[in-house]
């Protein structure tokens, strides 16, 4: 595929990216505000983080498609937006570790939450897409920034997953630990994926 076809793909991808999460964001972050859930409200902040993410990849492939920058100019935005991506990682990942750790520590409950079900379900597959396609458009640009975002969006894949499990074994079981500690769970991958965009570290394990 031609290199202006491959930025049109990323611009697309960033896009469906952008408005699926604005959704996702909101909804999660309300149903687990409702809930009480802090597995659901770390799945509604994470899809933030991707929101902000895609819309500086936003900004670098249409400067790109629009011929305003030559390859300094790409380099020094590809290296803004990794440090962009590293930086929410480590963010979603401290606030993530203090609010599982605080949920566990004072016992809080959360009530079952179908919608957070519905919803983490749908996003699994819908993130799995976008993670695989976002890559391969990376790889094919040479584009270390998208596919730092592709590795995001796998992370909030994963995230999905198992804020599905703590939220499944909740309603089902009534095991309210499993939430925080689902939540709590995912921390190192974000801190390991943080890291690797902080430090424009290319992951090729896909």
């Amino acid at each position: 595929m031609a290199r202006p076809a491959l930025i049109r793909r990323g611009v697309l991808l960033e896009y469906l990216t952008v408005g699926w999460n604005v959704v996702e964001g909101f909804v999660a972050v309300l149903a687990g505000i409702a809930s009480g859930s802090i597995a659901l409200i770390a799945f509604g902040v994470d899809s933030i983080v991707e929101t902000i993410s895609g819309v500086v990849l936003i900004w670098r492939l249409k400067s790109e498609e629009r011929g305003e920058l030559d390859e300094e100019g790409i380099e020094r935005i590809e290296r803004r937006a990794e440090l962009l991506v590293g930086v929410s990682f480590m963010i979603l990942a401290a606030y993530v570790a203090f609010e599982s750790i605080r949920t566990l520590i004072t016992a809080e409950a959360p009530d079952p939450s179908p919608v957070g079900i519905i919803l983490t379900t749908v996003s699994i597959g819908v993130m799995l897409w976008l993670a695989r396609a976002k890559y391969e458009t990376g790889v094919a640009l040479g584009s270390r920034a998208l596919i730092a975002d592709s590795h995001q969006t796998r992370a909030c894949w994963y995230l999905s997953a198992v804020a599905l499990v703590g939220l499944a074994l909740n309603a089902l079981l009534g095991w309210w630990w499993a939430d925080p500690v689902a939540a709590l769970a995912i921390v190192v991958l974000l801190v390991r994926e943080g890291w690797e965009a902080l430090n424009g570290e290319d992951d090729d394990d896909d």
